[in-house]
C-alpha cells in the first residue's frame, strides 16, 4: 500500500507534505518527532536565528521543545497556512512525564490526494518583535483569509486582521 503522505516541493515554501491518497477528516496522520530539548538549549542552538522565519522547533510544553531538525520525521516539512487543513495537538503523558508529551498532526477536514497538508504555526516570540522579525515571519499560504503572518501576537496575525 502506498504511504498516506509524501514530501515534495511546495508552492507555499520549500518542501511540503502532501496527501498521497484521499484522507478522511479527523484522521491522526503523524507524530511530530525530533530531539527533546529545553528552551535554554534551543536558545543556545538557534538563538541567532530567532527571527529567521524558519524553524523546526515545536513547543511540547513549558519545559520541552521538539527539534525536528535533529531526528525528526516527515512532519517537520508540513507548512503553515491561515486556513489549515490539519491541526497539531499536544498529548500529555499519562504519567505526568513532561519530557514524554507528544505532538500529533491530524486532519481537520477531508483532504484530497495531491493537496498540501498545513497547520497554523501560531508562532509566539518572546519579548518585543521587531519589524524585521515580523517581515521574516510573513505568511506565504496565499489563502483568501491569509493574515500575512505566522506570528500569533498582537503585532502578528491580529495586526493583519486574521486569526
Amino acid at each position: 500500500m502506498r504511504p498516506r503522505i509524501v514530501r515534495r516541493r511546495s508552492p507555499i515554501h520549500g518542501h511540503g507534505v502532501f496527501a498521497n491518497r484521499d484522507l478522511p477528516a479527523d484522521t491522526t496522520l503523524i507524530e511530530y518527532t525530533g530531539e527533546r530539548i529545553t528552551p535554554d538549549e534551543a536558545a543556545a542552538r538557534y538563538g541567532a536565528d530567532r527571527g529567521s522565519g524558519h524553524t523546526f522547533l515545536f513547543t511540547a510544553n513549558q519545559h520541552w521543545l521538539i527539534d525536528g531538525n535533529r531526528g525528526g520525521n516527515l512532519s517537520r516539512w508540513i507548512n503553515h497556512a491561515c486556513e489549515p487543513n490539519c491541526k497539531a495537538e499536544v498529548h500529555v503523558n499519562i504519567d505526568g512525564d513532561e519530557r514524554r508529551d507528544k505532538v500529533w498532526i491530524s486532519t481537520l477536514r477531508e483532504i484530497a490526494v495531491g493537496e498540501e497538508l498545513t497547520f497554523d504555526y501560531a508562532v509566539i516570540m518572546p519579548g518585543a518583535v521587531t519589524p524585521e522579525e515580523r517581515a521574516r515571519w510573513a505568511c506565504r499560504c496565499g489563502t483568501a483569509a491569509c493574515s500575512g503572518s505566522m506570528l500569533d501576537t498582537p503585532l502578528g496575525r491580529r495586526l493583519h486582521g486574521g486569526g
